[in-house]
């Protein structure tokens, strides 16, 4: 089912495109054969193809986590402007 000028003009406006007439017949073309791939693709037996969240395999490239030494909670609040000793400073950004 092909579709039409007045859908392609709803999607227009629920996205908040402004079209011109011109990009509104290009964008009719173009959506209609996108849609038409789909239906293509609708045809095709996946009954026996698992889900997946990738079309390839994807692995985990970062390190292992490993519990080391933070630094010194001293030496990081000393280039505050204002610390109580535990924590930073700073002004309220939220009223009472």
């Amino acid at each position: 089912m092909p579709l039409t000028r007045e859908q392609v003009e709803k999607v227009s406006l629920l996205a908040r495109l402004r079209l011109a007439p011109e990009e509104l017949a290009t964008m009719t073309a173009q959506l209609d054969a996108i849609v038409g791939y789909v239906e293509q693709l609708a045809e095709l037996d996946t009954t026996a193809v698992e889900p997946m969240a990738h079309a390839v395999e994807q692995t985990n490239v970062f390190r292992p986590d490993e519990v080391r030494a933070s630094f010194d909670r001293a030496e990081m609040l000393a280039g505050a402007p204002k610390a109580d000793g535990q924590f930073y400073l700073v002004p309220a950004v939220l009223g009472d």
